[in-house]
């Protein structure tokens, strides 16, 4: 797998963020593949775990406990009980049958597997994630769901490793906040998207301006926290890799300084 970043001092510290993030989330892959860890989120390693008091209480907020009957199938509960997500982006994706789907930061493979019954056998749904053990457990998760429309690959969201203009929506679930440079996932995001193209992800975002100190807390930041934007600087973001129709919602708050959302956009024709 190519490296995108390089050695300047700034990719330094994006590369450190990356490694911290991929040790978290391996280790709760790990956790999520032992038979004790497979029917709960793994403590300590979720969305919303931190030694910091001001976190709110995950319960309710990061997680399984988002999703509502309907969501998802029994087929693919195994996949929906290891989800560390902070939303639903397939419950407003608005996916149709025949589409292709990308979920960036794919995990344990949820949000794929939802994808895929949605767009049928004649759609197709691809996982992206760099955690070779998340990978693995999303294949396992899949095989044992009997879905086959789907495909998980190994990959940096700064450089995804699709063609231009292959699919019809990329989805995320609260992973783009871990990313050091989100313009950059945000342009790769543009870039794989087909002209008319949606973006449908659920993310974190900023409150208020975080304190140098507090973004420096690398266990804040692996914990979807302390990473997150502005709502403006998003809306600055998007609108720099070329997308329209930017409409971000907030869901629910998860921090005292940080708010779930709904973040929608298009690729213009």
């Amino acid at each position: 797998m190519t490296d995108p970043l390089t050695d300047s001092a700034d990719d330094v510290t994006s590369g450190l963020i990356r490694d911290a993030v991929q040790a978290r989330y391996a280790a709760a892959a790990r956790d999520l593949a032992t038979p004790s860890g497979s029917s709960a989120d793994p403590t300590g390693s979720r969305c919303g775990t931190s030694n910091s008091v001001d976190l709110l209480t995950p319960d309710g907020i990061f997680g399984r406990t988002l999703y509502v009957e309907g969501d998802a199938d029994p087929a693919s509960a195994a996949a929906l009980a290891a989800s560390l997500g902070c939303g639903v982006p397939t419950a407003v994706a608005d996916l149709h049958e025949g589409e292709t789907v990308l979920d960036l930061g794919s995990g344990a493979g949820a949000d794929v597997l939802i994808s895929a019954r949605r767009v049928g056998p004649t759609g197709r749904a691809i996982g992206l994630d760099m955690t070779p053990e998340m990978l693995d457990l999303a294949r396992r998760n899949a095989a044992e769901a009997e879905v086959d429309n789907v495909e998980f690959i190994e990959g940096y969201l700064e450089q995804i490793p699709l063609p231009d203009a292959s699919v019809d929506v990329v989805i995320s679930n609260c992973v783009i906040n871990l990313a050091a440079d989100k313009s950059l996932v945000l342009a790769q995001a543009f870039r794989v998207l087909r002209p008319g193209g949606r973006l449908a992800i659920s993310d974190v975002v900023a409150l208020a301006p975080w304190p140098q100190d507090r973004r420096d807390e690398v266990e804040q930041w692996t914990g979807c926290i302390s990473g997150a934007l502005l709502e403006d600087d998003y809306r600055t973001a998007l609108a720099a890799a070329g997308f329209v129709e930017v409409d971000i919602e907030r869901t629910h708050q998860v921090h005292d300084l940080a708010a779930a959302a709904v973040i929608r956009a298009r690729r213009p024709e």
